[in-house]
């Protein structure tokens, strides 16, 4: 099983940033395969979890419509930390988010790629408020 450990989360102003790291591990002993997608979702009160963006295994790159443009994903070069960068950010942003990775080797890169349902893994979350 996966590990997943957010941080960064915090209480900002509209029009300010924040960066979101999440770091991703496994129990001693197990392999880690780094080939497997990898997405940033969120959750606000009262709402279902939305996906923000997504890496697919071949590295192509999907954003949720409300964050094209202010967001962006990115990973390490090891593959063992995720982090999203967000830019411009709206009182509309609120909510917990959480990292998520799906199982080895799924291809996330259709419809469903975005999706709750195709990741097993997610960390705890770490919340972000967005003051206007």
């Amino acid at each position: 099983q996966v590990q997943l450990v957010e941080s960064g989360g915090g209480s900002v102003q509209a029009g300010g940033s924040l960066r979101l790291s999440c770091g991703i591990s496994v129990a001693p002993g197990q392999a880690y395969y780094s080939t497997r997608c990898v997405a940033w979702f969120r959750q606000a009160p009262g709402n279902e979890r939305e996906a923000v963006a997504v890496i697919d295994t071949d590295g192509r790159i999907r954003y949720g419509d409300s964050v094209k443009g202010r967001f962006t994903i990115s990973q390490s070069n090891a593959k063992n930390n995720l982090y999203l960068q967000m830019n411009s950010l709206k009182p509309e942003d609120t909510a917990m988010y959480y990292c998520a990775t799906a199982r080895a080797f799924l291809n996330c890169g259709g419809p469903t790629g975005m999706l709750p349902r195709t990741f097993n893994d997610w960390g705890q979350g770490t919340q972000v408020t967005v003051s206007s």
